[in-house]
């Protein structure tokens, strides 16, 4: 008997923040690495389950332009330490650019000179770090819907998360916007390349974003956006505390997670501010009444999906401390070719099983 998901509908439908969590684990596995090889596989494991769950949705179509995102910060990262050097010291040169003489204000900084392979591999592996940093988020913004992901916010971040939804979404609209066009022209005869052909779509994407923007004002006015009740001097003042102490506290533990040597308190103090920011928001979001119409459920499926990115996180984060901690971070002087270590490896294969117990999308 073969075993399948059941199909995606309203009431089973997996949450957005989840999505978040898982795409946010896996970018935490990948800021603690620079192996390309492991590097590879959070971009594999991440574009397989895009695939797998994600719909016909305008802002599904967005990973293949955060895909050519990623590529572009990669080759513009390698390209920067061929132009302008790198600390790092090598002894394979393999070309030597001319060297623009700069004043002497300008000491410790040069433009060209010799290029060796210790400085372009140093380079690719930290592009590529960035890079699948940048495709994990795209996941994310290709399986989460932002709508829904709005209503999940407490009160107290309604206004802020009303802006950010609104930027998130921008992006995805635009690459909407840019492929209908490109395919109206295609129909018509007309090229899709070129500088006429970018000023004939670039023209009717800014007018839609314009269109979109006065819309959304309006219906943002309509539903009473910014208004706000009175609440005693006392909460607002509780409520300031704990959410500025919160953020600093998500902040230094954030920073210990992605820092080599950070992994002891970055928890304890990532976990302290978790919990006093949400007290915080709890009581913000008394400032701001709002109703919630069919509020989205945490189902076993969407703390699963939530589960696997978190377990992928804390386990890449416990092999790197461990002795796979060397394997994460191949070295450039001297060179050494780069090996797939076995535990963070099958630690990234866990972000693989939203593609199995998520729901399927109904046009899949």
């Amino acid at each position: 008997m073969r075993l399948r998901a059941p199909e995606a509908h309203r009431s089973n439908a997996v949450h957005a923040g989840a999505w978040w969590l898982w795409a946010l684990g896996l970018a935490v596995a990948a800021s603690r690495t620079t192996n390309p090889l492991l590097l590879g596989l959070v971009v594999g494991v991440a574009g397989y389950v895009v695939a797998a769950r994600r719909t016909d949705a305008p802002w599904a179509r967005s990973y293949g332009a955060f895909l050519k995102l990623g590529l572009a910060v990669l080759v513009v990262r390698v390209l920067f330490s061929t132009l302008l050097g790198s600390p790092l010291p090598g002894t394979h040169v393999l070309v030597t650019l001319p060297e623009v003489p700069l004043p002497e204000w300008a000491r410790g900084v040069r433009i060209g000179g010799r290029v060796t392979a210790e400085q372009l591999v140093f380079a690719l592996y930290d592009g590529a770090k960035l890079a699948a940093m940048l495709v994990c988020v795209g996941a994310a913004n290709a399986l989460a819907d932002p709508a829904r992901l709005l209503k999940s916010l407490p009160g107290a971040l309604y206004e802020a998360g009303v802006a950010v939804v609104v930027a998130m979404t921008f992006a995805p609209n635009l690459v909407a916007d840019v492929a209908r066009l490109r395919t109206a022209r295609r129909l018509r005869g007309r090229p899709t390349g070129g500088v006429r052909a970018v000023l004939g779509i670039g023209l009717p994407v800014l007018e839609g974003a314009l269109e979109r923007s006065v819309a959304v004002a309006a219906s943002m006015d309509a539903r009473g956006y910014g208004r706000t009740a009175a609440v005693p001097p006392a909460v607002r003042h509780t409520t300031t505390a704990l959410t500025l102490g919160g953020l600093l506290g998500v902040c230094a533990g954030t920073y210990g997670l992605l820092a080599v040597e950070g992994a002891g308190y970055g928890v304890p103090l990532l976990a302290g501010g978790v919990l006093a920011a949400l007290a915080g928001l709890w009581l913000g979001g008394r400032r701001t009444p709002r109703t919630r119409y069919r509020p989205d459920r945490w189902g076993p499926r969407t703390w699963l999906v939530a589960g696997s990115g978190i377990a992928v996180a804390a386990l890449v984060v416990w092999a790197s401390a461990g002795p796979a901690g060397e394997a994460l971070r191949p070295g450039v002087t001297p060179l050494e070719a780069p090996r797939l270590p076995l535990p963070p490896a099958l630690a990234v294969l866990v972000g693989l099983l939203p593609a199995f117990v998520a729901p399927v999308p109904k046009d899949r």
